[in-house]
């Protein structure tokens, strides 16, 4: 087997538990380090088969992580929910979330062709299609309901951006205070944003772009389609600027999704997402960056959320 470097091998049990599920014949003859995610180690297996061609598979390895059983069997769970749905998704392989075979929980999925597209040209198109991808999500109504969604942040835990009005992030952090507004539930990502979907671009870029697939499902749980749409909404705030974020939600509604009917039940999702990602900045920042956004230093990205949350309150008043 060979591989990149020393962090692109497969760990020795690990090693051991992949073979057994690979079809007769088959072997790993390359590994891939992949980048962009902070919460696990992923990497793409190319598969020798008999016939002399190759497949690629995708190990995801929770390496020291708080709940990863949880976030695997919740990831196992959405990728058998989703087999055979009109959402592209990979498809599960194994699954060792207890690590009883690995030496650290970790699943074993195919690989899905595409890649993440974060710059900024063809974004007006890219945003339709997210908005797209994300109606039919909410559209699957699976056998058994995912577990309901966890909202962690509270008003003391919120971390107010150096330099930004305390007043208006003092009626931002009161919003969230308020009890959860009602809601229909939906099947969610959870995580769905610009980083977890996967596109094919042609070279010219200007018409063709298609979503190939929708990854990274351990968050995936049940609740109010306005979450999802709020959580993309940040994110694309924080890499193409606050405009794109209070577009993604007009987008979604004109994609078919349907949104909470009162103004300030939509704000209060929105809001609450905002302010989540102000107590994960650096982390958030980082793959950006490492994806070839350098100019979304930790500041940058802190005064686009700044400017993100500013304008949801100003829409308000």
């Amino acid at each position: 087997m060979t591989n990149h470097n020393e962090a692109a091998a497969v760990r020795p049990l690990t090693l051991v538990w992949v073979s057994r599920h690979l079809m007769a014949g088959e072997r790993i003859v390359r590994t891939e380090v992949l980048h962009g995610g902070f919460t696990a180690e992923m990497r793409r297996l190319t598969i020798g088969t008999p016939d002399g061609g190759t497949r690629d598979l995708v190990l995801r390895t929770f390496v020291d992580v708080e709940h990863a059983e949880d976030w695997l069997n919740r990831e196992s769970g959405a990728l058998t929910l989703l087999a055979g749905t009109d959402v592209s998704a990979p498809g599960l392989v194994a699954v060792d979330p207890t690590a009883a075979h690995c030496e650290y929980p970790s699943l074993l999925m195919t690989h899905l062709t595409g890649r993440t597209v974060l710059d900024d040209e063809g974004l007006k198109t890219r945003v339709s299609l997210l908005a797209r991808q994300l109606v039919a999500i909410h559209a699957l109504r699976p056998a058994e309901r995912l577990r309901e969604y966890v909202a962690l942040t509270t008003a003391d835990t919120v971390v107010v951006p150096k330099g930004a009005d305390a007043a208006v992030w003092a009626s931002a952090i009161d919003v969230i205070r308020r009890p959860a507004p009602p809601y229909e539930g939906r099947f969610l990502h959870r995580d769905f944003q610009p980083g977890n979907v996967l596109f094919d671009v042609p070279p010219a870029r200007s018409a063709g772009a298609r979503i190939t697939g929708v990854v990274d499902w351990a968050a995936a749980s049940w609740g109010p389609a306005d979450l999802d749409v709020a959580h993309c909404s940040t994110n694309l705030a924080l890499l193409h600027g606050p405009a794109w974020g209070l577009r993604f939600a007009e987008a979604y509604e004109e994609a078919g999704g349907v949104l909470a009917t009162a103004a300030s039940e939509r704000l209060y999702w929105q809001v609450r997402d905002g302010l989540a990602c102000s107590e994960e900045v650096r982390q958030v920042a980082r793959p950006w960056r490492e994806a070839g956004r350098a100019e979304l230093t930790t500041r940058a990205v802190e005064e686009r959320l700044d400017a993100y949350v500013t304008a949801l309150m100003d829409a308000l008043g």
